[in-house]
């Protein structure tokens, strides 16, 4: 039983994989496409009885809709809350009340306290972020991938609010 389920994937593979692929740099681009690819296999692989689904490509294809609408939202998401800095971004005028710049102060030192202390990678991520770089700036000069960059800066601005808060 498990050969077969292997061997029906492998043919899914072999035959789809190329479509898949296409399909997903279309819509999410160059860079995320052979992950959302893997992913899409791993979660065929993953249902029961692969061998009880009367339509396997047809499987696949709803698999790579519904991750592409996710990564889609997902990245929409990351875009509006991964601004970093925007809770520092006004500082107080000098004829502001003292509380208000003791306070600014103060979130600006818990701030620089929590990006210090992210790991090395993290914080140069959200350092280059800071320099209005894009995600696929950040990646290229890095070498790492579109997705490990929203990791990393996902990571430092649940660090940062954290300590903000």
């Amino acid at each position: 039983m498990f050969d077969d389920k292997k061997s029906l994937a492998r043919d899914l593979f072999e035959r789809n994989q190329r479509a898949i692929l296409r399909y997903f740099t279309r819509k999410v681009g160059r860079d995320a496409a052979p992950d959302l690819v893997q992913d899409a296999f791993v979660r065929v692989l993953g249902r029961g009885q692969l061998e009880a689904v009367a339509d396997p490509p047809a499987l696949l294809q709803k698999i790579a809709i519904n991750l592409a609408r996710d990564f889609a939202r997902k990245r929409k998401t990351e875009t509006a809350l991964l601004r970093p800095g925007q809770e520092l971004d006004d500082a107080p005028s000098d004829e502001a009340p003292p509380e208000e710049r003791m306070e600014h102060d103060r979130k600006s030192r818990l701030l620089d306290s929590a990006v210090d202390a992210l790991p090395p990678r993290c914080r140069e991520v959200f350092e280059l972020s800071m320099e209005d770089m894009s995600v696929a700036e950040i990646a290229r000069r890095l070498g790492i991938s579109d997705r490990m960059v929203r990791k990393h800066l996902a990571h430092a601005m649940q660090i940062c609010r954290a300590a903000l808060d």
